[in-house]
């Protein structure tokens, strides 16, 4: 597994399955946040860097989507670590846990056992509240309940399947698994929003400044930008 220091707290974490495969650990005062849990050969890695490299506990995993390639290691992380607790966005845990069928397949396929992952929690107006050093942001489009975390100290955005990336810049997302194309360009207004420094991608490399890339990228997946979002192209 490729380990990497990104930023003062956030460090990739990742591995080669035909495509890269990225999660990222976050450190806090009481330990490490991780994001995504990537694939189960994942785990015994991401278990010796928390203990062996940075000998801090693991505490909450928190999930940007429930697919297979960022869930893999959930289970035998909270076996191995019992207080660690996991976050989802509350739309997409029937997804993961298999009540519902991901948008475009034909059936429910469970990724995350019924009762381990606990909703996001949310503030008093319904916005997402933050989870340890990160605010989270919804970003529906490649699944219903995506969503990207933000580390705004460091400037980090951790964006999931939001984008690919290559060469340095933004890509859409693999199409053959993104339930809502559309929706998820739409989403790509967050990084306008929040404007990060450096944006991760599970399947792809780092892209830096990413907003300065947004208007191109959308043109190039027939959608007009220009800073006052998007809109699809009769």
């Amino acid at each position: 597994m490729k380990i990497e220091r990104i930023s003062e707290h956030v460090w990739s974490l990742s591995t080669w399955v035909i495509i890269p495969i990225h999660v990222w650990a976050v450190v806090e005062k009481d330990g490490i946040t991780l994001v995504d849990a990537g694939i189960s050969m994942m785990t015994k890695g991401i278990a010796e860097f928390a203990e062996k490299r940075l000998g801090l506990p693991l505490r909450r995993i928190v999930l940007t989507h429930g697919h297979g390639d960022h869930t893999g290691a959930v289970k035998k992380l909270a076996e191995r670590y019992p207080d660690v607790t996991v976050y989802a966005h509350e739309i997409e845990i029937p997804y993961m846990e298999g009540k519902l069928a991901y948008p475009g397949r034909k059936k429910p396929q469970q990724s995350v056992a019924p009762g381990l992952a606990n909703p996001l929690p949310a503030v008093a107006d319904g916005t997402l509240a933050r989870v340890g050093g990160l605010s989270a942001h919804l970003t529906p489009g490649h699944s219903p309940g995506h969503v990207v975390y933000f580390h705004e100290a460091d400037g980090v955005m951790l964006a999931g399947d939001l984008f690919t990336s290559k060469g340095g810049r933004l890509r859409k997302p693999m199409p053959m698994f993104t339930a809502d194309m559309a929706e998820a360009v739409r989403s790509s207004e967050i990084v306008r929003k929040l404007r990060p420094s450096r944006l991760e991608v599970c399947h792809g490399g780092a892209v830096l400044n990413p907003a300065d890339q947004l208007d191109a990228y959308q043109r190039s997946q027939g959608f007009a930008g220009g800073g006052g979002g998007v809109s699809l192209q009769r």
